[in-house]
């Protein structure tokens, strides 16, 4: 797996902020057991009755996301644009004993890396918006050539007309003891003139009430709509489009989603 140039991970022009993608070990500190958890209930209830026992997520990262569904028994399959993320996720899967086979791959160029179909093509992590929204249907259509047919789509994202209609700026994580240190996390949104969002992502480490260590890093967002996905997968032809809550489903009404899942059958 060849390095990729910081001024072209995930396929966008960096700012001079360090990107979260070349720190794996900081992307992964906040993801908890608990999490594990909620991901196995999710995936239960969104493949509920779907005939899927394959599955490739072609936007993998570290693999938190995904990972779950090789322990559920589904052969599961990733790829990723980072080197970095996929170092480390390989790492998780020697320890965990688990059989994933990862390649590295920008989701608008899937067919030229990976040669085989599956049961769904997933899309997690909120990845689709870092690329521009043309890139988005051409990231689809990628996806949508390596789904056999009768198989389904998976899209995870933030809501970004819930974002875009309140204008929040501020996204805080509850703090976390991690090795005797506290660490607190936290997003700052900046909303560009040009209509794309950076997040800027602070994270502060705490020894005995003092604040020791700091880290920050900026990602660019290029936000869509629900409707322009939606859209875009009916015209491809995917049909049976169900729209889920990210993890929790007891949110039913689409303006209160922080994240949504999108699931189409080809």
């Amino acid at each position: 797996m060849k390095s990729l140039n910081d001024m072209t991970k995930r396929g966008i022009l960096m700012s001079s902020q360090k990107s979260i993608y070349n720190r794996p070990d900081i992307y992964d500190i906040l993801f908890t057991e608990n999490m594990t958890e909620l991901l196995k209930n999710h995936y239960e209830t969104v493949f509920n009755n779907k005939k899927i026992t394959s599955i490739h997520d072609c936007s993998y990262g570290t693999g938190n996301l995904t990972k779950v569904l090789s322990k559920m028994g589904y052969k599961v399959s990733g790829s990723d644009i980072s080197n970095e993320m996929l170092e480390q996720a390989h790492e998780k899967n020697i320890i965990e004993q688990l059989d994933i086979k990862l390649i590295q791959s920008d989701f608008r160029d899937l067919t030229n890396q990976i040669h085989e179909q599956f049961d769904c093509v997933m899309s997690t992590g909120n990845s689709l918006a870092h690329v521009n929204n043309d890139d988005v249907k051409t990231a689809i259509d990628q996806m949508s050539k390596l789904i056999k047919a009768g198989g389904y789509i998976y899209i995870d994202t933030r809501n970004w007309d819930r974002i875009l209609d309140t204008n929040n700026r501020f996204y805080y994580y509850q703090p976390m003891i991690k090795d005797n240190e506290r660490i607190n996390a936290m997003q700052v949104w900046d909303y560009n003139d040009n209509g794309t969002i950076t997040f800027n992502l602070l994270y502060s480490f705490e020894k005995e009430n003092r604040i020791f260590r700091r880290e920050e890093f900026s990602e660019l967002y290029y936000p869509f709509t629900k409707e322009v996905l939606v859209n875009y997968l009916k015209e491809i032809g995917f049909k049976e489009i169900e729209l889920y809550s990210f993890i929790h489903h007891q949110v039913k009404n689409y303006d209160d989603m922080e994240w949504y899942v999108i699931i189409g059958k080809k």
